[in-house]
């Protein structure tokens, strides 16, 4: 079987005899900055950017917003606040068992998709839902939820009064397992505050359930937003296992190259693989972004030198990157957005990472003044 291969001449991948194309951390590194649109911000809407990206991380409200503001030319808050009121994007767990904001329409097929890594999740609680009945758990959660919405406290409650030995915890975590829940508004819109309470997505959408979305087509899109990659990469991101038959399946409509430990890495045939050398602006990160959670090998991003340097015990910052790769951290402190690089940088890297804060504060804190600050710098 021929496999496709790119025309790529650029210093983006070197080819050994009867090898795939070899892509260094730097050629990767630009490549998935292009797909992420960290590279120039883009002018999709942010339907359409997190449509593109498979949806973002939304652990926490902020995270979206900077995570946008940072892709997106144009963007202000309330273009995220308005879709997530009309119910067009939903706050719900996904990928890795976090919560991550969707369109509506992904909502319902990618949760059917990773459903089998949530009923993997199930068994860690086991031993809390000894005698618990799991399909009529998830048929009394659901008449509950869709009763009226819950929080995780009465969902506990509730749960805990028909299983009165089994573990309040485990319920509720196995009721979030077995069922596609959603995070109602106004939880999840900019400068409104509001407790997680949860619903069904159909009965939020008014929609019935669809079919899983295919394996194939994620994977595809996958790609597209994160590529190139490898089969680990993919499930790190999904929380899937035993993908390899999907990309076996695709590989006569893929290229192939290797990175330099020899990995084999997958893409589209024509999707962007920019020269390593393309400029890559300082970019302000909220924690937790995809684009440091997504793939298996995280040296396309993330320098050896500093991994785990974005949290230390139970606190998580954001990072900062520079030449598009991580070096640094930042975070608001009192009247100061205060970046704390990881290495002394040059007054030019200074004044562009000050522009950038100042453009990120423009657009998410308009109406309150912050001054930008350096950090002592982190040893």
């Amino acid at each position: 079987m021929t496999k496709r291969r790119t025309s790529t001449t650029t210093k983006a991948a070197t080819t050994m005899s009867g090898t795939d194309p070899v892509l260094s951390p730097r050629a990767l590194n630009r490549a998935t900055l292009a797909r992420q649109l960290l590279l120039r911000r883009s002018p999709l809407s942010v339907p359409e950017a997190v449509m593109h990206l498979v949806g973002l991380q939304a652990q926490e409200v902020k995270p979206p917003y900077y995570a946008l503001a940072a892709r997106l030319d144009g963007f202000t808050p309330e273009a995220l606040s308005e879709p997530l009121g009309d119910r067009s994007l939903v706050r719900m767990v996904t990928m890795r068992s976090t919560i991550h904001l969707h369109t509506a329409a992904d909502g319902l097929t990618l949760r059917p998709l990773v459903q089998p890594a949530r009923e993997r999740e199930i068994g860690y609680f086991r031993k809390g839902l000894v005698g618990v009945d799991l399909d009529r758990l998830a048929t009394l959660a659901r008449d509950l939820v869709e009763d009226e919405p819950r929080t995780m406290k009465q969902l506990r409650e509730a749960l805990s009064a028909e299983w009165p030995d089994a573990d309040p915890q485990s319920l509720a975590v196995a009721a979030r397992c077995r069922l596609p829940l959603v995070q109602i508004t106004p939880r999840g819109q900019w400068g409104r505050s509001a407790q997680v309470s949860l619903t069904t997505i159909e009965h939020w959408l008014g929609r019935p359930a669809e079919p899983a979305a295919s394996a194939d087509d994620t994977v595809l899109r996958y790609l597209a937003a994160f590529g190139p990659a490898s089969v680990k990469d993919l499930q790190t991101w999904a929380g899937l296992t035993r993908m390899r038959p999907v990309f076996e399946r695709l590989r006569p409509r893929l290229a192939t190259f290797r990175d330099e430990n020899g990995v084999e890495l997958f893409d589209l045939p024509d999707a962007p693989r920019p020269d390593p050398d393309t400029p890559a602006p300082p970019r302000l990160l909220p924690e937790f972004d995809n684009l440091l959670l997504s793939h298996a090998d995280r040296t396309r991003v993330i320098p050896p030198a500093n991994r785990g340097r974005t949290w230390q015990a139970n606190t998580f910052y954001c990072p900062l990157l520079v030449d598009g790769f991580l070096a640094g951290v930042w975070r608001i402190i009192g009247d100061a957005l205060v970046i704390e690089p990881f290495t002394d940088l040059s007054r030019a890297e200074r004044t562009e990472v000050t522009e950038e804060a100042e453009r990120v504060l423009g657009v998410l804190h308009a109406q309150e003044s912050y001054d930008v600050r350096f950090g002592t710098v982190i040893a």
